[in-house]
């Protein structure tokens, strides 16, 4: 998804070819290829682009929000702590639970799932629904899996 997205995040920047290459740390013709789709970015690429452009809005659009926490999830499988405040899911997910003052929400364009407090925090992101439950449910009744 990110690879037919890099030429959109480079112009959406303002870089030539050259200054792109240089910033991610690949050769230009690598560039080339992977913007006309003969060719896949690397995984160090990926990140990479996650990492300097997270607040691309093509980044966001393509990955629903917060391109970070989807590698993140792609990395670890899933996020287990609060990581950050979020603006509280006004835009990109569904909100599917709530309980104890914990939500359960889908990203609606990554399909992942999150649990956020009453303050936006968020505590768990992953892509396994069936885990997102599970933990909202420990949240919400002061449990956690060490217990």
């Amino acid at each position: 998804m990110i690879a037919e997205k890099m030429k959109l995040i480079r112009v959406e920047n303002g870089y030539s070819q050259d200054k792109m290459a240089d910033i991610l740390g690949i050769s230009k013709k690598t560039l080339v290829q992977i913007e006309k789709d003969r060719s896949l970015p690397g995984w160090n690429t990926v990140v990479a682009i996650t990492a300097l452009f997270h607040q691309s809005e093509v980044l966001q659009h393509t990955l629903g929000d917060e391109p970070l926490e989807v590698i993140r999830l792609v990395t670890f499988e899933h996020a287990d702590e609060p990581v950050s405040r979020t603006l509280g899911g006004k835009v990109w997910w569904k909100e599917l639970h709530s309980t104890g003052g914990y939500r359960l929400q889908q990203n609606v364009i990554s399909k992942h799932y999150r649990v956020l407090d009453q303050k936006h925090f968020r505590w768990i992101s992953t892509f396994d629904e069936k885990e997102a439950y599970l933990r909202m449910e420990e949240l919400s009744h002061g449990r956690t899996t060490e217990e």
